[in-house]
């Protein structure tokens, strides 16, 4: 018999967060939103403010105090509030590592307290330089000196699901780690280094497309309702309880191919520009060379498929850029707390929690 459940989303003004919520919605749970709004949009929970089941608190995982009552009143947990994107992390490195850490650690200590489930969102930059390929949940890490900021945050990331471990193992919590890889669809914001949202903008604006470095560079993009299916899948699945998930496509495609395939699906005049990687983000950039996922685990536990395509995940970014052009959508920007939703307000944090 089917059992609704009262879910705790951190970070569910974001991308990923926000169709993570209207799906629980859609399935009868109810539904609890922590979000202090920094890069999460109220936009994005339009569709879930109209559902009696959905309640919405402002506020940061840095609130410790806050964290522990809406765990406490939630039973499922699914943390994805985080600092996310490149450019975010390489501009505000600090700020994002006391997110990323601090925050989660609040956030695992409440569900041990009140014996939770919880799910806990981490990266494929856990991997860091490792461009060998396809990556499995126990390929190695490989980093670069801890003075750049790019590997800070796959270390912080690290300590998020080396926390979620040990707490499983020695305490007995119910944690399961996912690993997003590049994941893409309507909702995401082009303003902390996303590609393909860029990409759309630009094309549909008839502006060149920025390439950085070469192009060469290679990646797999998701659609986010096949990973949303995916978070679905393992919040449902008890042997998911303890264990590491990569959530990913497989399908690989260098950056200067993706950006000829923006061009012409969207019918664009545009170009395409190459800039270093000092240009676009600093002295002393590192990127690596490959980003393929391996979701054998996954697909194995759940019987886990993506059902949408790279041209499909390009019409999508394509037709919420033209949208956003026309005014139908407004711009992809960070929300604020003035931006009207019922909500249940918490005191501004002084470092900002970014929705997934």
């Amino acid at each position: 018999m089917y059992r609704s459940s009262k879910y705790l989303v951190t970070g569910g003004a974001g991308f990923i967060g926000s169709h993570l919520v209207d799906a629980l919605l859609a399935k009868g749970h109810d539904v609890v939103v922590l979000d202090d709004l920094t890069t999460g949009r109220t936009e994005n929970l339009t569709e879930a403010q109209q559902n009696p089941r959905f309640r919405f608190v402002h506020g940061s995982v840095l609130d410790a105090p806050l964290v522990d009552r809406l765990v406490e009143e939630c039973e499922i947990v699914v943390h994805l509030a985080a600092a996310v994107g490149v450019k975010l992390i390489v501009e505000q490195p600090l700020q994002s590592f006391v997110i990323n850490t601090k925050g989660t650690e609040n956030v695992i200590e409440a569900a041990q307290r009140y014996t939770r489930r919880i799910l806990i969102a981490s990266t494929s930059e856990i991997y860091g330089k490792n461009s060998s390929g396809p990556l499995n949940e126990n390929s190695d890490r490989v980093l670069g000196s801890p003075s750049v900021a790019r590997w800070s945050y796959s270390t912080a990331k690290a300590v998020d699901e080396i926390m979620a471990v040990l707490y499983h193992r020695e305490r007995g919590l119910a944690s399961t780690v996912v690993r997003f890889f590049n994941t893409v669809g309507p909702r995401q914001s082009p303003a902390y280094g996303m590609v393909i949202p860029r990409f759309a903008r630009q094309a549909v604006r008839g502006e060149p497309l920025t390439i950085h470095a070469d192009g060469r560079q290679s990646r797999c993009f998701l659609h986010v309702s096949d990973a949303v299916a995916a978070l679905l899948l393992l919040l449902e699945h008890p042997a998911a309880v303890g264990d590491t998930f990569n959530i990913g496509a497989g399908d690989e495609i260098s950056i200067r191919e993706l950006a000829e395939q923006v061009i012409a699906q969207a019918g664009s005049v545009s170009s395409v520009e190459h800039l270093s990687y000092d240009e676009a983000y600093g002295p002393g950039f590192e990127d690596m060379e490959r980003r393929v996922p391996d979701t054998t685990r996954l697909r194995a536990l759940t019987g886990w498929q993506p059902r949408h395509t790279l041209a499909d995940i390009l019409a999508d970014a394509i037709a919420d850029a033209r949208s956003e052009l026309h005014g139908d959508l407004p711009a992809h920007a960070p929300g604020t707390p003035e931006q009207r939703l019922p909500a249940v307000c918490a005191p501004a944090s002084e470092t900002a929690l970014a929705g997934r």
